[in-house]
């Protein structure tokens, strides 16, 4: 039986990934979106985070969604969904305006029309016609070269500057994701890049504000994201994951993909000190041979150097900004992978900063929510859905109107191209 909500009173988050998809719906509040229901399957359509199999992607999308709307016991039509993959590309980018004057020769005050003018102004860049904007993300703003400002409505001066993070990404690939959405019967009401979202449920403010990096470990990619001073400073996305790993495993032990899979989730660890050296596992046989058994040691001898190899790439990615001169709240991993043993440990080791597992949370006190760091994305993409909503309600807009104008804006996006 149907509960009383209606479809403009829920937001739905849809996690896209190459491993599983996962769907949470919620009511939006003010305060902490209520999470109502959540659906889980296997992704079998991606891979790398890029949509290789339309159809299949679309019957999964629509399985997951179908589930989280049963046990929510409410239909929803739009989902906010997430996007990664080796296509998406970020930058630094200003802008520079002068600021609106009152009248003759006095000092301007900064309004909220020269603050859309100037992130307008830090955003025009060139790029290829194959690839869109995904995200513009103001860092700090600057009046009359006083910097270190987060917001200048109100503030006098002449000249207002703008440092913003600019995300952009293939056209095609998004394109698929929103086709799959469609064929499963669901509109996208915004797509996000998925380190954001995670980063939304995982962090805190403190960490964002003393320089933190973010490292989410899914299945076809690891996605990055670093902030410091309460702002974005970098992100990117690792074309390597949890079945690279997977795949070293199953070659390794001989052994199907499947039981890799099984192996490294109920065995797995990447770093010798969080096991016992005398411990022993069961590999199954192939086309009927007899199981044999492997020392846990021999196990993370595989898996070890692969996740070393991902976290030294990500290293190198962050030394490209020089972004870690700027970390002083270390390291926090999240994504399905995070969960392996001896992950921190290793972590540690390559970046030489403290390091803790992320899960999402709770934003009024805290707690974990119990889903584990492999939800951090579906939750941050329910938390950016709650953001939008509630701004949407503060500034006097119904529902159905925001529904409407922010679902033409993602369509407008792609239909410029052609």
């Amino acid at each position: 039986m149907k509960n009383a909500l209606s479809q403009q009173d829920v937001i739905c988050g849809l996690d896209v990934g190459t491993t599983k998809i996962a769907a949470i719906i919620a009511t939006p509040s003010r305060d902490e979106p209520q999470l109502l229901g959540m659906g889980v399957v296997p992704s079998r359509g991606l891979r790398r985070g890029v949509v290789v199999n339309l159809e299949q992607t679309a019957s999964d999308i629509a399985e997951a969604v179908s589930m989280a709307q049963q046990e929510a016991g409410v239909e929803i039509e739009t989902v906010w969904a997430g996007i990664a993959g080796e296509h998406v590309k970020s930058l630094n980018s200003r802008g520079v305006i002068p600021v609106t004057r009152w009248r003759g020769d006095q000092t301007g005050e900064v309004t909220t029309a020269d603050v859309d003018k100037v992130v307008e102004a830090a955003r025009t860049i060139l790029l290829p016609p194959d690839r869109r904007v995904l995200h513009v993300l103001p860092q700090e703003f600057m009046v009359d070269a006083e910097g270190g400002i987060r917001m200048p409505v109100g503030m006098a001066g002449v000249r207002l500057e703008a440092d913003v993070h600019i995300v952009h990404c293939a056209v095609s690939s998004a394109q698929n994701i929103i086709a799959c959405c469609k064929r499963a019967g669901v509109g996208v009401q915004d797509l996000i890049l998925e380190p954001l979202a995670s980063s939304d449920s995982v962090l805190t403010d403190d960490e964002k504000e003393l320089g933190v990096i973010l490292l989410d470990f899914g299945g076809g990619t690891t996605d990055l994201a670093a902030f410091q001073g309460g702002a974005i400073r970098h992100t990117a996305v690792i074309g390597y994951g949890g079945d690279y790993i997977t795949r070293d495993i199953a070659m390794g032990l001989r052994t199907p993909m499947e039981s890799a899979e099984t192996i490294k989730i109920e065995h797995g660890a990447a770093h010798h000190r969080s096991i016992n050296q005398n411990d022993f596992l069961e590999i199954p046989g192939i086309g009927g041979r007899e199981p044999r058994e492997l020392s846990r040691s021999m196990l993370v001898s595989i898996i070890g150097p692969r996740v070393e190899e991902i976290l030294t790439l990500a290293r190198e990615e962050l030394k490209k900004t020089r972004v870690l001169d700027m970390i002083g709240a270390g390291v926090v991993l999240t994504g399905g992978g995070a969960s392996m043993s001896g992950m921190a440990e290793i972590a540690e080791e390559i970046f030489a900063l403290p390091v803790r597992i992320g899960a999402p949370r709770d934003r009024m006190d805290g707690r974990d929510l119990g889903l584990g760091p492999k939800y951090a994305t579906a939750v941050g993409l329910v938390r950016q859905a709650n953001k939008q909503y509630v701004d949407m309600m503060m500034s006097g807009r119904n529902a159905e109107t925001w529904t409407a104008k922010t679902s033409l804006k993602v369509r407008k996006w792609f239909s410029e191209i052609f």
